[in-house]
């Protein structure tokens, strides 16, 4: 037996879910930047990438608990 979301959570996750999302992205375009730059800052790459690993997770986590269980 699990647990209910009521509307207010539901919508706090969807909107931190957007926002998550929004940065993700923003960190891959920043990555690829960095990348193609010749003097790459591997110290500050490797960083973004661990917050986008970060990042990643959680939207995991988020999607989990909007998504319903569904007993088979």
């Amino acid at each position: 037996m699990g647990f209910e979301l009521s509307p207010d959570e539901i919508e706090a996750f969807r909107a931190e879910l957007a926002r998550l999302r929004e940065e993700h992205r923003d960190l891959d375009s920043a990555i690829d930047a960095l990348e193609r730059v010749g003097a790459v800052n591997q110290i500050q790459v490797q960083r973004l990438k661990k917050r986008k690993l970060y990042l990643r997770d959680r939207i995991a986590q988020i999607e989990d608990a909007l998504t319903p269980d569904i007993i088979a």
